[in-house]
């Protein structure tokens, strides 16, 4: 089997030599191979042409005119070593393949039988000698680039060996150390004095080389030692190279000195510092506009508030954006000049709300006129919010049913259980992991002033209680490293972790209150805390899980019987010979066995802007005859609204705009309380609308809106189905012609493009690649019109099918479905498409059994301009008939193959294409080109006289 030629085709080729066999392998090269091939006969030649062009191999054989191959081999590496030269003989011997390898030969071949290696070995052997000689290229390419970055005279560069001592060095890196290079190559790189003092390593350098020795890049900043006059800052890089196995054979290390922006960075990092400090350090926020509410100015602590940058504030655009509108008066601050503590709410980047105190000054800085101080209140809002809701609390403790309770109970039980009148709770957020005051007694309010809240980290006293599970016991709480506030009057001090809920915290003003009984006391209150908090999330848990449940259970009995609906449905729609009876059965089927109160199909009337109804069941009273119908999106009737819209309309409580709706006292007073309307539609085909009315409320969920609005899918698709049908059963249709200016038709804007006339006479050949047609050049030149298609998006792919004189057939492959398509889909047949630069013409046959202004509309929605030219009823019983069965027995193979055949010209006499052709162009052999040819006419012949029974003893006697 002949080796890739992906090589060849990309190559040139020189064959030397006066051997027959290798004007015959020459012949065999460019056909088998997209190969630029020369020849030549002498020495000369030989050397005119190497000098001339670029050749990628020279295959010699054993004979030229005043030399030999051996001879002309031996002039060639006088003058290149690189181009691969293969030497062929067929009277070889070892002395001679011997001569030839010591005179550089790339490869020897004896042909033993010519014939036959020219077609298999002898390529195969030209493209592994090409690959070759194109990989050591390459490698010499790497090798010159590597030398070039190694000598960069800006980069210090250390090669290391795999096991990761020095091989190598650059001058860069030499002057960095007066150090003699030949006396430390081979030691370990981190042992080096770039890095190290003597008889000492550098980590942080073994480490990045022992990453590379993984097969990993790093980076580390190492400042060299002391011993090293003028230490300098190095930014060290590391990769690993690895062979073409994927094996680590060097170690690459590049060092650039930033020893000069590292001072710089330390410099500015102080001076930013210093104004970080000063401006971070501000209780409020400040921030000044315009008069327009646009920023000017905006404190760098605005994150603590806000949760956005000052660049983020900045791109928001005006102030009104983040505290709202209409929160001052303009005119009281224009008449006073300032306003104080305006209390407004802000949401900040995480969604969270705050509650600001905003003090307004009119001021003059720069653009500024407004100056805005903000201060965050939150904290304190939700205390007092807290302590108001813990007042009115008052339950018995083994009742609680809240955590909040539980916590409240806590507090207020301590005073009795431990004789400490200091007490509180924080309660554990997992959503924003942190330890919230939950209760606090009034006395530890007054020890400690407002409890903060604390976040799980592990950093204060509460925070590391909870997250280290300890209980904490102090007999003064100050001489604790993680004390917070270190102005507490709080000595004697008990932090109990609640399990996963939060810390119980107890203590006194006294020193030392926790003896032995007291601490047991306290562990068994939190204990049986922690129980009760159990109890509640456990209960909590369970009431959602049942819930859920439930819901669940309800909503799987609901999906069950809309699914055993739709599996009735759907065995109706395959049986179903005719649309009425598939209207029928589908409303039957939806309003059985009480699954609906009432369901019934429409048909959109464009002309009067109605939806007609066609079949209807279940428990309708009347309500049809009740209503209008009429398509609005607005405020029309569900069926009206998906008429206008295309789209799914649902009403889960029709009682909710009972006033402003007219239809809904008519479905109310039917006991319709919820609605669902479904468009009907397949393929962009429009076959009406179903509306289900269920007797309760909310009856219709997601999932049964997305189960029912499949069903409408299939439906349409059932009733487009018995249309095609009909359509292939009508003899009688309408033929009609148009006229359209419009590029978004593929050949109108390829006709422009080519400046020439196209026209298109049927058939359309669908595959997973795409859509096929055939198109006639009338006028201009075929190659133009290759040009042009070759150039447009819409186009993928073309191909020249026959010439004949300025016209020919071309075969295209489009990107997106064509128009003859969409129109099988709704029933009706694309006859033939005439384009010139100028105008388009299209005519389309409709069977009567569609509607024609149906398919008027279709092209009218397709295209911008369109003129309906003609319309003419024609009988096509017989043809029809007989061109429906010839294509019922053609495969889609067979139909491409004769299609194809026939634009070709190969049924012209004589013919314009051969078999070979035709194969060459469908990429099939000519065997099987001929098989299907032959197979398609014996089908035809077949249909013809079976229809007109020529076969009989009557007609078999004519002579």
């Amino acid at each position: 089997m002949v080796a890739s030629q992906s090589v060849l085709d990309s190559s040139t080729v020189l064959l030397v030599g006066t051997n027959d066999w290798l004007s015959r392998f020459a012949t065999t090269l460019k056909k088998r191979t997209d190969a630029t091939v020369h020849t030549a006969g002498t020495t000369a030649e030989t050397s005119d042409i190497i000098r001339k062009r670029t050749i990628d191999c020279l295959i010699s054989g054993d004979t030229l005119e005043g030399t030999t191959g051996l001879e002309l081999l031996k002039k060639i590496r006088t003058e290149t070593t690189t181009l691969p030269v293969l030497l062929c003989t067929a009277a070889g011997s070892e002395a001679i393949a011997s001569e030839a390898i010591e005179a550089g030969v790339t490869d020897y071949i004896a042909l033993t039988d010519p014939t036959e290696q020219m077609a298999d070995e002898l390529i195969e052997r030209t493209e592994r000698a090409i690959r070759s000689a194109r990989r050591s290229a390459t490698q010499r390419d790497r090798a010159r680039q590597f030398d070039a970055i190694f000598n960069d005279s800006r980069t210090a560069t250390w090669v290391l060996d795999p096991d990761g001592s020095l091989a190598r060095v650059n001058e860069t890196a030499r002057e960095m150390v007066k150090v003699d290079i030949e006396t430390i190559v081979g030691e370990p790189f981190w042992t080096l004095p770039w890095w190290a003092d003597p008889d000492s390593a550098n980590t942080d350098v073994q480490q990045i080389v022992e990453n590379a020795l993984d097969g990993r890049f790093g980076n580390a900043v190492v400042t060299q030692p002391p011993h090293i006059e003028n230490p300098r800052v190095i930014d060290l890089s590391v990769r690993p190279v690895e062979n073409e196995r994927g094996d680590i054979v060097s170690i690459v290390i590049e060092g650039v000195d930033i020893t000069e922006r590292v001072g710089l960075e330390r410099d500015l990092r102080q001076s930013e510092e210093l104004h970080r400090v000063t401006l971070n350090n501000m209780t409020d926020t400040v921030l000044i506009t315009n008069e327009n509410g646009e920023y000017t100015y905006v404190c760098p602590n605005v994150h603590f508030v806000f949760g956005y940058t000052a660049d983020e504030i900045h791109e928001q655009g005006k102030i009104d954006d983040l505290l709202g509108t209409d929160f001052f008066d303009r005119e009281e601050l224009a008449e006073d000049g300032v306003l104080k503590n305006i209390e407004t709410t802000a949401t900040d980047k995480a969604g969270r709300e705050h509650t600001l105190l905003v003090n307004i000054r009119e001021v003059s800085i720069q653009d500024g006129t407004l100056l805005f101080s903000c201060r965050d209140i939150t904290k304190r809002k939700q205390r007092e919010e807290a302590l108001a809701t813990l007042q009115e609390t008052a339950r018995d403790f083994l009742y609680a049913e809240t955590h909040q309770e539980i916590a409240q109970h806590v507090v207020d039980d301590t005073p009795g259980v431990l004789n400490l009148d200091a007490s509180a709770v924080y309660l554990f957020d997992a959503d924003a992991n942190e330890l919230r005051p939950a209760a606090r007694s009034a006395r530890m309010r007054e020890l400690t002033g407002p409890l903060p809240t604390v976040h799980a980290d592990g950093e204060t006293l509460p925070s590391y209680s909870f997250v280290e599970d300890e209980a904490l016991f102090f007999d003064d709480v100050h001489e604790a490293d993680r004390l917070e506030n270190r102005a507490t009057d709080l000595r004697s001090a008990a932090y109990i972790p609640l399990g996963n809920h939060g810390v119980f915290v107890a203590g006194s003003d006294r020193v030392g209150v926790f003896d032995d009984v007291t601490r047991e006391l306290a562990d068994l209150l939190a204990a049986t805390a922690e129980a009760a908090l159990d109890r509640v999330t456990r209960e909590t848990r369970l009431r959602k899980q049942d819930r859920t449940l439930q819901a669940q259970n309800e909503q799987l009995t609901a999906l069950n019987r809309i699914n055993e609906t739709i599996r009735e449905i759907d065995q109706a729609l395959v049986q179903a010979e005719t649309k009425e009876e598939i209207d029928h059965t589908v409303c039957e089927l939806l309003t059985g066995e009480d699954r609906f109160r009432f369901a019934w199909i429409g048909t959109i009337d464009q002309t009067t802007d109605t939806v007609e109804p066609r079949a209807w069941a279940g428990s309708e009273q009347g309500y049809l005859d009740s209503q209008a119908f009429a398509i609005d999106a607005e405020a029309g009737e569900p069926a009206g609204q998906t008429a206008a819209t295309g789209d799914v309309t649902m009403v889960t409580n029709v009682a909710a705009g009972l006033r402003e709706d007219p239809w809904r006292k008519a479905a109310l007073a039917r006991d319709y309380l919820s609605v669902l309307s479904i468009p009907l539609v397949y393929n962009d085909l429009t076959h009406g609308v179903l509306t289900v009315y269920a007797p309760t409320q909310d009856a219709f969920d997601d999932t049964t809106k997305a189960v029912l609005a499949e069903l409408g899918e299939t439906i349409a698709s059932a009733l487009s189905a018995i249309e095609r049908k009909n359509a292939l059963l009508t003899t009688s249709m309408t033929r009609v012609e148009f006229g359209i200016d419009d590029p978004a038709f593929i050949l109108s804007r390829l006709a422009q493009d080519a400046e020439s006339t196209l026209s298109y006479q049927g058939g359309v050949q669908q595959s997973t690649e795409g859509s096929y047609v055939f198109v006639t050049v009338e006028d201009g030149a075929v190659t133009d019109v290759v040009d042009a298609a070759s150039q447009l998006v819409g186009i993928d792919e073309v191909q020249q099918i026959s010439t004949d004189g300025e016209g020919g057939v071309l075969r295209l492959r489009l990107t997106q479905p064509f128009l003859a398509l969409e129109l099988a889909d709704h029933g009706a047949v694309f006859r033939e498409a005439t384009a010139d630069p100028t105008s388009t013409t299209l005519v389309i046959d409709i069977p009567d059994s569609i509607d024609v202004r149906t398919i008027i509309q279709l092209i009218q929605e397709t295209f911008s301009t369109v003129e309906l030219r003609s319309k003419q009823t024609l009988d096509q019983s017989m043809e029809r008939d007989l061109y429906s069965k010839f294509l019922k027995k053609l495969t889609k193979r067979q139909l491409e193959v004769i299609q194809t055949a026939y634009y070709s010209g190969f049924f012209e006499s004589p013919r314009a294409s051969t078999g070979a052709d035709v194969a060459e162009t469908l990429g099939i052999s000519p065997p099987a080109f001929y098989k299907h040819s032959r197979t398609v006419q014996r089908k035809l012949f077949e249909t013809l006289f079976e229809e007109n029974d020529f076969s009989s003893p009557r007609v078999a006697g004519v002579q």
